[in-house]
């Protein structure tokens, strides 16, 4: 899955894109470095920014959709997005394949209904409205199981059964907390019968912990992705397609 920021403002420089040679440019590069699927955001979830209106939001996503829909019409695309009413005009308008929800449906509580009615596949990301709490909690792994069963169970309920679960590295957790979600990855495969997906490119985890910058972490974040898929994730959402798709291959070959 690779990143597309339609956003002035996401933590990592390389991949804003603001104008539309950018978009197509970006789009083609990822697809040739074997993307599989184009994650596009209009909304940066950074905590030191100011959040985008959803019609600024929506305008952000507009143009880079109809680029998708005009000029890549069978690429998989998913909207990275915590308001439900623009993943509904995504899917409707454009056939947006996928709905990737930063806020597990916490952010707005039509989110879950909306995508019960589209009918499409939603990564339920963990995530908790107090990260100070969070962050204070010694048994990180298992509220991220409960809260994975609770969601999952209401999802269910509603006739959702396409679920991709995101344990939510970077967001409101410690950088211990991190690294104790990571080494206890493997148990949401046990756990939970649905896709798994890892998204820690180039986040905090990992260029403070080796004390260098989002520019600098692509080796972490290799790293990192090499270890997620030794234990269970089926999809790694990232922001340089050519090295992710190559520890895929060797992981593949290994395995295999």
């Amino acid at each position: 899955m690779g990143v597309l920021n339609v956003t002035p403002d996401s933590f990592y420089a390389g991949s804003r894109m603001q104008n539309e040679a950018a978009f197509t440019g970006r789009i083609e590069k990822m697809l040739s470095e074997g993307g599989g699927i184009i994650d596009i955001g209009g909304c940066s979830s950074h905590p030191e920014v100011e959040m985008a209106t959803m019609e600024e939001e929506w305008n952000r996503l507009k143009p880079v959709l109809e680029i998708m829909a005009k000029k890549f019409p069978a690429t998989l695309v998913s909207i990275d997005t915590f308001r439900a009413e623009i993943a509904k005009r995504a899917v409707m308008a454009y056939g947006v394949a996928i709905i990737n929800d930063i806020s597990g449906g916490s952010m707005d509580e039509s989110m879950f209904d909306v995508v019960a009615e589209l009918n499409v596949p939603y990564v339920l990301s963990h995530f908790h409205r107090t990260p100070q709490t969070l962050q204070q909690s010694d048994r990180l792994q298992e509220e991220v199981m409960m809260y994975f069963a609770e969601k999952l169970r209401t999802l269910r309920r509603l006739g959702v059964n396409d679920v991709i679960l995101d344990p939510g590295f970077g967001f409101g957790k410690t950088l211990k907390q991190n690294y104790e979600l990571m080494r206890g990855l493997k148990n949401f495969s046990i756990f939970f019968d649905c896709p798994l997906l890892v998204g820690i490119s180039r986040k905090s985890m990992i260029y403070n912990l080796l004390d260098c910058t989002a520019d600098e972490s692509l080796n972490g974040t290799t790293v990192l992705n090499t270890f997620s898929l030794l234990n269970g994730a089926d999809i790694l959402r990232v922001h340089d397609v050519k090295a992710a798709v190559e520890v895929v291959k060797l992981i593949d070959k290994i395995k295999n």
